[in-house]
């Protein structure tokens, strides 16, 4: 299993253009992707699990992967992450 957490510095916080970007790299992976946010954990293949965290800007999220390509998977996630410039 990896995990990274990541600050999200977008000032609308993890919105749904980025959140749908993001939702659509994890789901080419085989490997469990999970987001973290306030302690609840939500599959990181659902846009709708994503947005109902409703994470703000200067929140602290960990993404977490285990499986077969998880550190292809975690890597992936934090650079798409840094292109929609969500995370710093």
């Amino acid at each position: 299993m990896k995990e990274k957490t990541v600050l999200v510095v977008d000032p609308v916080g993890l919105h749904a253009r980025p959140a749908t970007v993001a939702v659509n790299a994890a789901s080419k992976f085989k490997s469990e992707v999970k987001i973290t946010f306030k302690g609840r954990s939500v599959n990181m293949k659902s846009i709708m699990g994503v947005m109902s965290l409703g994470i703000p800007t200067q929140s602290e999220v960990t993404i977490s992967t285990e499986g077969e390509d998880e550190e292809e998977a975690i890597n992936t996630i934090e650079e798409v992450l840094r292109t929609q410039k969500v995370i710093a």
